[in-house]
């Protein structure tokens, strides 16, 4: 009898073993193959599936050798922040397959076929879970939501972000910029690093367009995200083990803590408007408050997401447009002509209507937008089955969409898609490229950035005063090394040599 339990027992052991191989062999090297055959008959190929771990190997080696050092005043940068996509492109064309472990993503640059994606048949395709260490940071708000819940948030936020109350804080924006201006004038002709102060300058804009009050009121939120963001930073460079992130080990515990802390901080200041409520406010936090269906902790997602995003949103594109202008300053004063025809030589704040007016400095924007857009590439997965263009696409591909390399296609943006010329821009958006959908900085469709309008406006006021201002040129110490951490930021900083007009 104990023999044969004995026996029962290694069948079991031998069928449970033999279960988890097959398991493992179809998710891991059956399922791979069969889709590898299915995209080769369409013509889609792309760099050979590895057992396990894909393509992940190769990425990270072309992504470390692009990085490696700073690049040249060039705005070429796909080579670097998109390396893997720049590399196998020259191999297997624009729309090929990559794979991030058993995962497999299909590149999609042809701006017809992102239509479809993103707006004709929306509806098809779901946005992919972000990593647990991004949702954590940017919060299980709208950038993640799906959904119903996405559709209701969506709703409640909008008016937050209409035109026509951004307008309303205009003269507390120009207030922030001129005083941060009166610093940078009191040191005279002096290096600034600008993408601290513009963060800075950011974040005192967020938190009142959230909460209605005053900087302090977000700061500690702030200084907590970032260095939250440097522990994620650290993790992405380790190796990814499944599962490592539920360990106690002490950056793990670091990061429950200031997690702990960003929602215990962002509970006090909602409690405290609670309190303090007047009604009908049009900010984040009091549209929240009122509506129905809306918890404590959606709020406090939320807010975690407007903070996080928001700030680097509209920091980054202010970084980089001044880098930019930096580098051309034929621009510098064809933008300060401008202001001079339109605001009449005042160094008043620019109202609502005069900024409507500088046709110039939005061109100049767009162009920064177009060269270094603040997201580089965006994921969808498709939810069904489904037909796109002449591809046929099975139910839980991922399609990668490297918006980078699209605002730098020669093909869409002719053979100056590389170069600086915001006179492309001249006609309008739509009109720009050879294709009216080829500018998609904020993405398109229902998912479009909801705050694409604040960071626009807070972009173009704070420029006007800047050039109202200031001249301003690349420091010798600056370094062109543009780097993907979430999204697009200069490695080591933008400093810049600012000198007042006025000393001229």
């Amino acid at each position: 009898m104990e023999e044969l339990l004995f026996w029962i027992k290694v069948l079991f052991v031998f069928l449970f073993t033999l279960v988890v191989v097959l398991k493992v062999g179809v998710l891991f090297w059956w399922r791979p193959r069969k889709i590898q055959g299915h995209f080769s008959k369409q013509g889609i190929r792309g760099p050979p599936y590895r057992f396990f771990i894909g393509n992940v190997k190769e990425i990270v080696g072309i992504m470390l050798k692009a990085s490696s050092q700073p690049m040249p005043l060039s705005h070429n940068i796909l080579p670097r922040v998109l390396s893997f996509y720049h590399h196998w492109k020259k191999i297997y064309g624009a729309t090929f397959l990559v794979w991030f472990g058993p995962t497999v993503r299909v590149t999609i640059s042809d701006p017809e076929l992102i239509r479809e994606i993103l707006c004709s048949k929306s509806e098809l395709y779901e946005k992919n879970e972000a990593p647990p260490l991004i949702k954590q940071l940017e919060g299980d708000g709208l950038l993640s939501l799906k959904g119903e819940k996405w559709a209701h948030h969506r709703r409640i936020i909008s008016p937050t972000f209409h035109m026509e109350n951004l307008k309303l804080l205009i003269p507390m924006m120009g207030r922030s910029v001129v005083e941060m201006l009166e610093k940078w004038k009191a040191m005279g002709e002096v290096e600034i690093e600008v993408s601290e102060w513009f963060q800075t300058l950011t974040e005192d804009v967020i938190t009142r367009t959230a909460f209605g009050s005053s900087y302090e009121d977000g700061k500690a939120v702030f200084r907590l995200q970032a260095k939250q963001m440097l522990l994620a930073a650290d993790a992405f460079q380790k190796v990814f083990i499944p599962g490592y992130r539920f360990l106690p080990t002490r950056r793990n515990i670091n990061c429950w803590k200031l997690d702990k802390e960003i929602k215990r901080s962002l509970v006090k200041l909602i409690d405290r408007r609670k309190e303090n409520a007047c009604g009908s406010e049009k900010d984040l936090l009091g549209l929240m408050i009122e509506a129905s269906n809306v918890t404590v902790d959606d709020i406090v997602e939320e807010c975690k997401t407007f903070f996080f995003a928001g700030k680097h949103t509209t920091s980054n594109l202010l970084t980089w447009t001044t880098i930019l202008l930096a580098m051309h300053p034929q621009w510098q004063v064809r933008a300060r002509e401008e202001l001079l025809s339109v605001c009449g030589g005042s160094r008043e704040i620019p109202s609502k209507d005069d900024l409507a007016k500088l046709k110039t400095l939005s061109m100049i924007v767009n162009e920064s937008l177009r060269l270094y857009p603040p997201t580089i590439a965006t994921i969808r997965r498709a939810k069904a089955d489904v037909e796109l263009g002449t591809f046929k696409i099975p139910c839980g591909t991922e399609l990668l969409i490297p918006i980078v390399g699209v605002h730098h296609d020669d093909a869409t943006w002719g053979s100056d898609a590389s170069e600086f010329n915001p006179g492309r821009f001249s006609e309008g958006v739509s009109r720009a490229a050879r294709h009216p959908l080829a500018f998609i900085p904020f993405g398109m469709g229902v998912r479009t950035c909801i705050g694409q309008n604040l960071a626009l406006l807070q972009t173009k006021l704070t420029l006007a005063i800047i050039l109202n201002r200031f001249t301003f040129t690349l420091a010798p110490t600056y370094q062109h090394a543009p780097t993907v951490l979430m999204l697009l930021y200069p490695q080591f900083g933008a400093p810049i040599l600012f000198q007042p007009l006025s000393a001229l």
